[in-house]
């Protein structure tokens, strides 16, 4: 038997079970990829991660990331959670506040917030979204599938940054949280597209804590509603900033997701012309090992 250590961290929270939680398995070198998929659907969390020997020399360390169906190039939660994990674990360290991910997508930039105390801030740099809009025939069915009305000034899109996320813009949060997406007629429509699934959001009322309220669905992958997602977040602000509405929303500014599974999350997102940059609190809820069989 080969025991492995495993954290369980909870993403966009300095309170545990409240954030998106992410199982972090941290010495997979010797797991095929069958196993890392078998433990993925074991967890039976959004997403489980595998960190692995690097390969590229620029690289702290190299991660794959499997939701309980499929394997992802990149994920947002998953990312920030690992890294807390292994920081946490004394397996890596930050050099000048800054981290360097080797994953499916490539090298992800991370900073790392200088409160060294459960809870510490860790952003990362999206990787550089490729956006296309939606024709009118398919907004209008992704439409029918939410139950709800679109915002009627901006066209759904397709942004893909390694995940590829379909993202609509409601009139506003309450929208957001009233929807009731037909979840198997969703999966339908982003098998078709190739889509990992789709992003809501809607402006809150002015003095509310976060400006958006944002939900992600993904039934494609096994995961019908994800809690907090920062792949999500990110293409939402880089959908943002593809429609004009920086200006409307700050380059910098919190989106609220979670609130209907009981999560509560808080994503900090800042939006520069030629980056965006995800980010938020980790915290570990469990500490253990796992067990595999010869």
């Amino acid at each position: 038997m080969r025991k492995l250590a495993f954290r369980q961290v909870d993403v966009f929270t300095s309170v545990p079970f409240r954030g998106n939680p992410v199982a972090v398995v941290l010495d997979a070198a010797g797991l095929d990829t069958a196993q890392m998929q078998r433990i993925a659907n074991w967890t039976n969390l959004s997403e489980t991660t595998f960190v692995v020997p690097k390969t590229a020399a620029e690289a702290d360390y190299q991660v794959r990331i499997f939701t309980p169906g499929s394997e992802l190039p990149f994920a947002g939660h998953p990312t920030i959670g690992t890294a807390h994990a292994l920081l946490e674990a004394g397996l890596v360290t930050a050099h000048e506040g800054r981290l360097v991910q080797e994953c499916g997508t490539g090298l992800v930039r991370l900073e790392v917030g200088s409160d060294a105390s459960p809870g510490r801030s860790i952003s990362f740099e999206l990787p550089a979204p490729r956006i296309s809009p939606l024709t009118d025939a398919q907004a209008a069915e992704l439409g029918s599938i939410l139950g709800t009305t679109l915002a009627s000034a901006t066209r759904p899109r397709l942004v893909d940054v390694g995940p590829r996320w379909v993202v609509a813009q409601l009139p506003d949060a309450a929208a957001v949280l009233a929807a009731m997406p037909d979840l198997e007629r969703m999966k339908a429509h982003d098998l078709a597209l190739g889509a990992t699934g789709v992003v809501i959001f809607g402006a809150q009322e002015p003095g509310t804590q976060s400006a958006v309220e944002v939900r992600a669905f993904a039934p494609s992958c096994g995961v019908n509603e994800d809690p907090v997602c920062g792949s999500g977040n990110g293409c939402m602000a880089a959908f943002v900033r593809d429609t004009g509405q920086v200006g409307r929303f700050g380059s910098s500014f919190v989106a609220s997701q979670g609130r209907l599974v009981g999560r509560d999350g808080l994503v900090r997102i800042a939006v520069e012309p030629d980056r965006i940059r995800v980010g938020g609190a980790a915290v570990t809820c469990i500490e253990g090992t796992i067990t595999m069989p010869d």
